[in-house]
Formats: structure tokens, sequence, C-alpha cells
């Protein structure tokens, strides 16, 4: 099977809660398969988003692009809905100035129903997230 990016809202993907809403810079953007558009958070951290796949789908790689983001932690969900949920990576960014923070984490193939992405910490008051992806296959469950 050819791996794709699970994280579209194309794909049926869907970010089911975001700490924070801005209408100019919704949680969505995250997931609309551009780097021009982003979800903004609105300055106290830690700030949060969920993302849904509505199915069973087997990740091997993520890549996240965003800006500011001092400290990130990704959790993984096999349940029906966004509970129990365990960390699969976290990682401390380095500050890149004008330029946006693109970490790929390659982790051992793993499947999930949910991500949830926790931004711990940031070198300014806001941070912008302008896309998550997923690559990885949807499972036939």
């Amino acid at each position: 099977m050819k791996s794709t990016d699970l994280c579209l809202s194309s794909a049926g993907a869907e970010v089911v809660l975001a700490t924070s809403s801005d209408e100019k810079y919704p949680p969505e953007n995250i997931i609309d398969g551009s780097s021009e558009t982003f979800w903004t958070t609105t300055g106290m951290f830690p700030q949060e988003f969920i993302i849904s796949f509505h199915k069973c789908v087997k990740i091997s790689k993520l890549t996240i692009q965003c800006y500011l983001v001092r400290s990130l932690r990704i959790e993984k969900s096999l349940s029906k809905d966004p509970v129990d949920f365990e960390v699969c990576t976290e990682k401390d960014l380095q500050y890149t100035e004008g330029a946006l923070q693109t970490e790929e984490f390659y982790l051992p193939e793993f499947q999930a129903t949910y991500l949830r992405f926790i931004i711990k910490s940031a070198f300014d008051h806001f941070v912008s997230v302008h896309t998550v992806m997923a690559e990885g296959v949807a499972e036939n469950i």
C-alpha cells in the first residue's frame, strides 16, 4: 500500500479540539495542506489540538510546520473517543528567527485513531501551527 498524508481534511481528518481559536486563523488550517494558512494560539500555555482520523491508521512519520514553538509533546490514542492518550514523542524545538520550524519525527510504526499535539511552551506569547503531516496508511479493520 502507498503511504499518504493522513492529516489532510481531504483524506477525512478533522480537528476535533483546539484550546484556542481565532476566526481568522481557525484550527482547520492545520489540515488544509497549505503552509500559507495556520492556526494561532491565544497566549497561555500549554495549548493543544487533537486530530481525528475517524478510523484506525498506521503512521510511520510525523512532520509539523510551526513558528515559535519551544516544547512539543505528541500523543496517540486508539480509542473510539479522544481519551486514553499515550506519549509518542516529546521534543524541545530550535528557535528559527523569521522562518518556519519544520520538525520531522521518524517513529516506530504505530496505530492511532487520534493524535494530540501539546504545545508545552513557546519562544513568545503566541505560536502558529501551519501544517501537520502523518505519513502512513489507513487500516482495513
